[in-house]
């Protein structure tokens, strides 16, 4: 399937199940990490195909000239053995970069309808909310979680396993340290523009208050030095080994960070919001977001909104299409009644997607 929009924004509709979805995923792709669902790359194949590789690529215009981008799985078999979930990454036709290298070129968001809990569930999925922000204005910030992760990991296997000598565990600690405070000080920063952002803005969407809640962060909105606040954490890790070997986990850390969101106008947090509420809350973020990824990145980032209009009243949605016009983002939104996108008639192309085809209209 090829899809040739130019720098319009997109519209997709079709009825439940048609696959519009599926088109915001692929294009979510061209981005560090697993995509808008989070999911496996195996598990992005067409259910009930026992191997089947998948692609997706693009050609961009952005201002630095044309840029072609591709990526997808590959099955890369070794003799007996077949290793799956090989993911490909292709710039201007060469192989071998890593996903993250993405954002060196393009920044993509996204809202999904399973974001609409994201104020009432576990801290994990707003923290992978936050750093993806961050990654927006921050190039190298993904990389540094992966690194702390990957650190992380690795010390809990030696703990677990009873194998590492103190010194070993010493310079484990050391890097956690080193690549946490550089993700934690991503974070405020992040977090510090956004409020601007928020505060500039004149959207009919409320004013959110975010406050990144984590111990490393916290030590340094104290105001202590970068330095003292890897000093801190080195010890904490130190004088919690017995404990994580037994829990198998480290319990400190910028792993543990959440994000706390308070609505500004009625002072309440946001998981006691309506439910409509938090889903405004939730746009008016992500579209203060995209205006300082334009402001620092020097192009707005490519945004994916996936049943997002539908449950907005008339003056949010036209809001929502003013501003994003205004951003000058490529939008791609989706829903299953026309109808709702007729205010973007002129600025967006249209296409219907069903019975396995994609047709504009």
């Amino acid at each position: 399937m090829t899809l040739t929009p130019g720098a319009q924004s997109v519209v997709l509709t079709g009825p439940n199940g048609a696959g519009k979805t599926n088109i915001l995923e692929a294009i979510s792709f061209l981005s560090a990490g697993r995509g808008l669902r989070g999911c496996k790359l195996s598990e992005v194949s067409r259910h009930g195909v026992e191997q089947s590789n998948w692609a997706v690529a693009a050609r961009l215009e952005t201002p630095d000239g044309t840029v072609n981008l591709g990526t997808g799985l590959e099955a890369v078999s070794d003799g007996d053995l077949t290793v799956k979930d090989k993911r490909v990454v292709r710039i201007n036709g060469e192989n071998g970069a890593r996903p993250a290298a993405f954002g060196d070129i393009l920044q993509v968001s996204w809202l999904t309808p399973q974001m609409d809990r994201l104020f009432i569930e576990a801290p994990s999925g707003r923290r992978r909310f936050l750093d993806r922000i961050v990654a927006n204005f921050h190039g190298a910030h993904l990389r540094e979680v992966n690194a702390y992760e990957r650190v992380m990991r690795e010390r809990n296997r030696i703990l677990t396993d009873g194998m590492g000598d103190a010194s070993w565990l010493d310079a484990l600690e050391g890097r956690m340290a080193e690549h946490g405070v550089a993700v934690a000080a991503a974070r405020l920063d992040a977090q510090a523009r956004l409020a601007g952002a928020i505060e500039d803005s004149r959207s009919c969407f409320p004013r959110a208050i975010l406050t990144v809640d984590g111990l490393l962060e916290n030590g340094l909105s104290e105001g202590k030095p970068a330095l003292a606040v890897e000093d801190d954490f080195r010890k904490i890790l130190k004088d919690s080994r017995a404990q994580d070997s037994r829990r198998g986990r480290a319990d400190a850390g910028p792993h543990k960070t959440d994000l706390l969101v308070t609505h500004r106008d009625k002072d309440m947090p946001a998981a006691l919001c309506s439910t409509g509420e938090q889903k405004a809350l939730l746009i008016g973020i992500t579209l203060a977001s995209a205006r300082i990824t334009e402001s620092v990145f020097g192009a707005a980032p490519l945004l994916l909104l996936d049943e997002v209009v539908a449950h907005l009243d008339s003056e949010r949605r036209l809001s929502l299409f003013d501003e994003l016009a205004t951003i000058g983002a490529q939008v791609w939104l989706t829903g299953t009644d026309r109808l709702l996108f007729d205010d973007l008639d002129g600025r967006a192309r249209a296409y219907r997607v069903d019975n396995n085809s994609v047709i504009e209209e």
